[in-house]
């Protein structure tokens, strides 16, 4: 039987395993990145685990996430990382630059190589043909120790790909149609692979949008062939060297086939408030707008900002709208600004904005009190805007243009001026806001500098045989990380101290509940369907952990977070009757019994004050258990564990 094009790359980097699909897979890892929202805890944590020098192809810290500079905390977690990456072998891309999967698809990709990144959107390069996985930071931070990277082996779906885009129909509309098939969690367990005639018709910029929105599926990953249009993007940016070409097997079987004909897409638009609230835009068109926001790591190409520009050209934006329009990239803002489409988007009216991932995040640009706000972004869960009663549409930029110039949501079909871009045949190379680590002989005499906002990695209890502790919380279906742990310009300056920012864990759901859970000691939290979709960031796990939270049993999980749970050393477990859910209240004392044996047979019993008692599923692997009895990941590593 043949192989598909992930096949093929994990049986090239399977350190141990088999892949039959629910094996446990481990990985050698070519290339790691970290952005700082995220990555200032994992290099606390490569620190703590004290090897000197990273053992990666390739490791690449970003910032991107928290520019804004309104006291020290940020400022004093640059410098942090700027230092502690040149000590310890890692590039350091600095703020300004640009959002790290843009920037990484641009210079650093590299077609069949593996990748983790403590960010979701890892995935985008599988645009350009890596297998590249969002990770919670300490997988990033062993990765970087030469450790591996272990996956449940994932089942396999192909989209086949037909025709070719209409004008004003994109990428974006590609990826919003599959999660309208699919949903939020229709991808969990398996890894997507485009394929079909329709894919030579899609530029790399294009493909990565589509592998980045691939994370709302709730898969594994996405990737596309390394072909010729995968060498043509390469030498633009003067590393065609790079270029392997990579494809799936003819014999080669999917577990899932799913059939798009580019051609018959209409412009898409997901509704608040979740990705896969998706319908044709054409069926909202007397919606009034008050913002759209063009950029993010899934709309910020050079190609998608020349359209923006074109569409823009010539014409002011409604007064009833505000734009906001961020490059990916500094490549991109330079080579906007020498062709003039830069002078166009600034005429118009629009706002320009740094290159990062700004109001995606919630830094900066939030809507106004109820406000509808059309963006380019991935995710448009409930208050991530900064605004808790914003309206978020996810949008293609010319979706985005269409509505910033008419005032409501508008097909972007029903304008006539066609849309002829023509892409350099070479791009705009200069790295010098990429800086090399120094030399390994001398990292001894490198200082890192810490600011007092810097607080020691939290400390995690290993599992004994039973444990006892109150039901803290208990929520509903697709709960994302957001939920767990918000983002935002209030909240991510924190990042790196823990203690502080336990005080907004679950602030949006009930914002007495960091109280609650640290009065109560040891707690469990119980949730529905698809626990911890979103983002990958471990501070969703994390901050649980130091507020006393050692279990979390649901419906369902994501697959991120999950394994973010067992590395902070906290057991999650699904209800084996998902009916047993709705005889759970919080407040409740419960009590897990038998758990070193019950780990190992898969089943574990829980009661609760009233003797009530059902059995919860526990599907972990051996490393997993001794993961979770040494307390997590962290004392694992420190204790020999590989």
């Amino acid at each position: 039987m043949g192989k598909t094009i992930a096949q093929k790359i994990i049986a090239a980097h399977m350190i141990s395993g088999d892949m039959t699909v629910g094996s446990e897979v481990a990985l050698r890892i070519d290339q790691t990145l970290t952005q700082d929202a995220t990555g200032t805890m994992a290099y606390l944590e490569f620190e703590t685990m004290g090897i000197p020098r990273v053992k990666t192809e390739l490791s690449i810290a970003y910032v991107d996430h928290n520019t804004l500079q309104c006291g020290f905390e940020n400022g004093d977690d640059h410098r942090y990382l700027q230092t502690v990456t040149a000590k310890h072998g890692v590039y350091f891309s600095r703020p300004g630059n640009g959002i790290c999967h843009q920037v990484h698809l641009e210079r650093f990709g590299k077609p069949g190589k593996t990748l983790i990144g403590s960010d979701s959107h890892t995935p985008t390069g599988g645009g350009i043909g890596m297998l590249a996985f969002g990770a919670g930071g300490l997988d990033v931070a062993v990765a970087m120790g030469g450790g591996a990277y272990y996956i449940t082996m994932p089942k396999m779906f192909k989209v086949n790909l037909t025709g070719k885009l209409n004008p004003y129909v994109t990428a974006k509309d590609v990826s919003l149609e599959l999660l309208r098939i699919l949903s939020v969690k229709g991808g969990v367990g398996a890894i997507v692979e485009w394929g079909g005639p329709g894919v030579a018709t899609l530029s790399v910029p294009e493909r990565g949008t589509i592998t980045n929105m691939g994370t709302e599926l709730g898969a594994t990953t996405s990737i596309f062939p390394s072909d010729d249009i995968t060498r043509q993007f390469l030498a633009a940016q003067g590393r065609e060297q790079d270029y392997v070409p990579l494809a799936s097997d003819p014999d080669a079987e999917y577990d899932r086939i799913i059939d798009i004909d580019l051609s018959a897409l209409k412009p898409m638009i997901a509704c608040p408030h979740s990705p896969d609230n998706v319908v044709e835009v054409a069926s909202l068109k007397n919606v009034k707008v008050d913002q759209v926001c063009i950029g993010s790591c899934t709309n910020s190409s050079l190609m998608d900002l020349l359209k923006v520009a074109a569409m823009l050209k010539g014409k002011t934006i409604h007064p009833s709208v505000s734009l906001s329009v961020s490059p990916g990239s500094r490549q991109v803002l330079t080579m906007l600004s020498n062709c003039g489409a830069l002078a166009d988007i600034l005429a118009s009216g629009a706002r320009v904005l740094e290159c990062a991932c700004g109001p995606c995040i919630g830094m900066g640009f939030s809507p106004n009190s109820g406000g509808v706000s059309l963006r380019t972004f991935n995710r448009n869960f409930l208050g991530r805007s900064g605004t808790k009663d914003g309206q978020v549409y996810l949008v293609s930029p010319e979706t985005a243009v269409a509505a910033a110039l008419t005032g409501y949501i508008t097909d972007p079909t029903t304008f006539d001026q066609p849309l002829e871009i023509t892409m350099p045949a070479s791009f705009l190379v200069n790295d010098s806001a990429v800086l090399a680590p120094v030399p390994a002989e001398e990292a001894d005499k490198a200082e890192v500098l810490r600011g007092p906002n810097i607080k020691e990695f939290p400390k995690s209890k290993p599992f004994s045989d039973s444990l006892t502790a109150q039901l803290v919380l208990k929520v509903g279906d697709n709960i994302t990380t957001d939920h767990i742990m918000p983002a935002g310009a209030k909240i991510l300056p924190y990042r790196s101290n823990i203690p502080y920012l336990s005080k907004f864990c679950f602030e949006v759901c009930d914002p007495t509940f960091a109280e609650r859970a640290k009065a109560a000691g040891d707690g469990v939290i119980v949730g529905g369907s698809n626990y911890g979709q979103g983002s990958s960031r471990e501070h969703a796990a994390l901050v649980p952990m130091y507020l006393g939270v050692r279990c979390v049993i649901a419906k369902s999980f994501a697959r991120i977070h999950v394994a973010n749970l067992i590395n902070a050393g906290i057991l999650p477990v699904t209800f084996e009757n998902p009916e047993d859910y709705d005889k759970l209240n919080q407040g409740a004392k419960l009590t897990i019994s038998n758990i070193v044996a019950g780990m190992e047979a898969g089943k574990l019993t829980v009661t609760d004050e009233n003797g009530f008692a059902f059995n919860v599923v526990c599907n972990l692997t051996e490393r997993q258990r001794a993961i979770l009895l040494a307390g997590g990941l962290l004392n694992y590593t420190k204790e020999g564990g590989v």
